[in-house]
């Protein structure tokens, strides 16, 4: 789709757009799988149980059902369930190790790219967050690897999660722009379709291992869509920085 004028922002998803929360999370749940011989379940499979529960999780909130809880809150009362689903007691395990377990999220790896596209596109463009990702995880994973944003915004900001039109509208209110000079930069169809139905610029990044390879569960929903790149190194050459 033909781009009128440029963006005067980028605002980016965050998991699976810019940190890689597969392997990251399977490499911090395989000694934790191993400590509770648990060694029958895959640390890859145990990951993607977990994000499984995400989009639950955050409708339980979006749809009213319940008052805003940042994510870490919610990240925790996922692992609870995933771990009953696999037969394992968390009352037995102790408040501390499911602490410190939630806490993978905080430390999850960026893409490759990720570092080196972002700094490049900074030169040009404010860099904010518009994840469902709370304040201090989003911080955490700054500080760890060095994300160069301006500003961390989203879900907390908002009290909203994505696709929640809130989500989108409130980050734009707080850059002080109008909703066509910002961009969205996502690798998932659906959160693209939610930021353009509020009037966003879009900017797909392909993300082809997110999932270990598999079909990503929204990939139906594309559009044509402002920008499409293979990585952020790619989309900072469109964007001409």
């Amino acid at each position: 789709m033909p781009v009128s004028t440029p963006p005067r922002a980028l605002a980016f998803d965050v998991f699976g757009t810019v940190v890689d929360w597969r392997r990251s999370i399977a490499r911090e749940v395989a000694p934790f799988l191993a400590s509770i011989g648990r060694t029958d379940i895959s640390p890859e499979r145990f990951a993607d149980g977990w994000r499984e529960r995400y989009v639950p999780a955050t409708d339980s909130v979006r749809s009213g059902r319940r008052p805003f809880v940042v994510l870490d809150v919610l990240h925790r009362e996922m692992l609870e369930d995933l771990l009953q689903h696999h037969g394992v007691n968390p009352a037995g395990l102790g408040d501390q190790l499911l602490d410190e377990l939630t806490r993978a999220w905080h430390r999850l790896d960026p893409w490759p790219d990720a570092v080196a596209g972002l700094t490049r596109l900074k030169r040009q463009f404010p860099l904010v967050t518009l994840s469902n990702g709370n304040i201090a995880l989003m911080l955490a994973l700054a500080r760890r690897s060095g994300l160069p944003w301006d500003a961390i915004l989203g879900a907390e900001f908002s009290r909203t999660y994505k696709p929640d039109p809130g989500a989108y509208l409130g980050t734009v209110e707080a850059l002080g722009l109008e909703p066509s000079q910002v961009c969205l930069v996502a690798a998932h169809h659906g959160d693209l379709v939610g930021a353009r139905a509020c009037g966003l610029q879009t900017a797909f990044v392909a993300r082809p291992m997110e999932y270990g390879g598999r079909r990503a569960p929204d990939a139906d929903l594309v559009q044509d869509w402002e920008h499409s790149a293979r990585d952020l190194l790619d989309l900072a050459d469109q964007l001409g920085c």
